[in-house]
């Protein structure tokens, strides 16, 4: 039998928010608030990628307990340096995975996606900013990735379907 991860995304989020980190929700979470049925295991978040958000994105992953999900024996963390980028940090956080972006699609950074993004009650009065289904879907096409590619037609179906409500 296999065992399912025990992942806690609303505690990955609340460390962002409490450390007053800005970002995006992004991915399969983002998706599933949406109305999108899908399964992910893990957290996307695209970060302004600011010197000051930095700073703050740091402490929260200090507080995640956040190393790189390739290396876990080496327990290797990012760096400013590599947060500045538009690279992608895979990481595992003590509430699970957690992959912080500093794009998706093609060059879709913070500031692009935030015009194109709405705030979202996640429980407990807690608002994230999650981005639109529509942006959603159009980056998943633009990357092209086969798991991406699995998931389309169903957030287009989801589309379809709020669209006619």
């Amino acid at each position: 039998m296999t065992q399912t991860p025990d992942i806690r995304f609303i505690d990955i989020l609340k460390v962002l928010i409490e450390n007053g980190v800005e970002f995006i929700l992004v991915g399969g979470v983002a998706s599933a608030l949406h109305g999108a049925p899908v399964t992910t295991f893990d957290v996307d978040v695209v970060h302004r990628r600011t010197q000051e958000n930095i700073v703050r994105l740091m402490q929260a992953l200090e507080s995640l307990e956040a190393h790189y999900r390739h290396s876990p024996d080496r327990n290797l963390r990012p760096g400013p340096s590599h947060l500045a980028s538009p690279g992608h940090q895979l990481l595992i956080t003590k509430f699970g995975p957690l992959d912080v972006l500093g794009i998706i699609g093609n060059n879709h950074a913070y500031d692009d996606l935030l015009v194109h993004s709405e705030p979202m009650n996640i429980g407990d009065g807690t608002q994230i900013t999650v981005v639109s289904l529509p942006l959603l879907i159009q980056s998943k096409e633009e990357v092209g990735h086969p798991k991406d590619q699995a998931t389309l037609e169903i957030l287009r179906e989801t589309l379809r379907q709020k669209r006619t409500t």
